[in-house]
This record gives C-alpha cells, structure tokens and sequence, in this order.
C-alpha cells in the first residue's frame, strides 16, 4: 500500500528527474501540497506554450514532444496521489465511531 508521503516523494523525485534540478527531500512533517500543486500548473502551462509554439511554428516541435511526456507524468502522478486520497478518505468512512 502507497502512503501520501510516499507518493509525494515519488512526485518530488519524478519532478527532480523532469526538470533536471535535484532539491532536499520534503521535512518529515509531510509532502508540500500546495508547491506540487503549483508544480503542476507550471507543467500545464509549458504545454499550453509549447503548443501553441508548435502550431504557429516558433517553437520547435521536439519542445512540443517533451512537455507533452513531462504532462503525462505529472497527470498520472496527480491523479494517482487523488486515488490515494479517496482510498483513505473511505478507509476512514468505514472506521467504526
């Protein structure tokens, strides 16, 4: 079973791989939320960019390739960190009172 942390950390550390940048590992308080989240819109708006480059022909279309893959991973890593979530949140509807 994948905890939140672990998935934070395999967020941070996919993110690290991406971008080529390596940064400290999260305190043990927990992952950073609100910075993967911006994380995220950052990557989306590098496709939007990368996109509309390729479309109009002044952005190379390998840029376009690359931001397209970095998108997925970072979709998946959401979405799998949601899943996580909605699996605890029922985890604990079921806890007895």
């Amino acid at each position: 079973m994948i905890t939140a942390a672990q998935a934070g950390q395999a967020y941070s550390a996919a993110r690290s791989a991406i971008t080529g940048t390596a940064k400290a590992a999260p305190p043990s308080s927990g992952p950073d939320f609100a910075a993967m989240a911006q994380d995220f819109t950052r990557v989306m708006d590098r496709v939007d960019n990368a996109a509309t480059g390729a479309m109009t022909g002044t952005a190379p279309t390998h840029q376009l390739v690359q931001s397209l893959a970095e998108a997925e991973l970072a979709l998946q890593t959401v979405v799998a960190i949601r899943d996580k979530v909605v699996e605890a949140y029922q985890e604990i509807l079921r806890m007895p009172v």
